[in-house]
């Protein structure tokens, strides 16, 4: 699944990521949703949409993820998700809110799931600045609490992830990376390991948490909003190369 920007659709970030390319060669399927509602951001505000069941946004993209599976017999153990900006947002929701349903995530220019939560709304003139501005600092065991509570019957492994933030962001800015590897340090069970520069390209650092196998987060040197996807990085997350 991949998830277009505040202000896009499905078919502008089909031009934008183009997953497709790799599709057809990989055996696998990408589905572009698109949003109409609140200057086409996603819903990752709403107590629904962080609730597992809930409703909302987050529920009705997995009611997608189903209908694929079915209609072409899909495999329900690899199932991912992207997107940028606002769809990095969704993304964190996702692997948030339903564990059970996605493997993991790789996303651009976010910030942690319940970063917004009690917002009224999700797009740049609806929500709450405190977030995008980077000042909803949690330690991760907090932002681990909040996830937990979305979803409190589940006592699985949480899903991977892979985030991406630009150092020049003044949007959705660069101190989100720090709260979302906290996020995912704490659910995942992994701390810090090492740096590795230049990688996945030139500028670009990625951090590296346990063995790099469940969680890593890419800085990106001078780079504003949004890091342009890497279909190549993405899918090699996902084991899908």
């Amino acid at each position: 699944m991949a998830l277009h920007t505040c202000a896009g659709t499905g078919a502008q970030y089909y031009q934008m990521a183009n997953y497709d390319s790799w599709a057809a060669e990989k055996g696998f399927i990408t589905i572009y949703p698109s949003t109409p509602n609140d200057f086409q951001c996603w819903d990752v505000a709403s107590k629904a949409t962080l609730t597992h069941n809930g409703g909302g946004d987050s529920a009705s993209l997995v009611r997608m993820v189903q209908y694929v599976i079915d209609k072409y017999n899909g495999d329900p153990t690899k199932v991912y998700v992207t997107g940028a900006s606002s769809g990095c947002m969704m993304t964190n929701v996702l692997l948030a809110a339903y564990p059970d349903v996605f493997a993991a995530g790789s996303c651009y220019s976010g910030v942690a799931a319940n970063c917004l939560a009690g917002s009224p709304g999700s797009s740049p003139i609806s929500a709450d600045p405190q977030c995008a501005s980077g000042q909803n600092v949690k330690t991760g065991e907090e932002w681990a609490e909040l996830v937990r509570a979305m979803y409190p019957e589940y006592t699985g492994k949480s899903p991977r992830m892979q985030t991406f933030h630009g150092t020049a962001d003044s949007f959705v800015n660069y101190p989100n990376l720090a709260e979302e590897l906290k996020e995912w340090s704490a659910l995942l069970g992994v701390e810090f390991s090492h740096n590795e520069t230049d990688t996945p390209q030139r500028g670009y650092t990625k951090m590296v948490y346990g063995d790099g196998t469940q969680l890593v987060g890419i800085s990106a040197a001078g780079v504003g909003h949004i890091v342009p996807p890497i279909a190549a990085a993405d899918i090699a997350w996902f084991g899908l190369g």
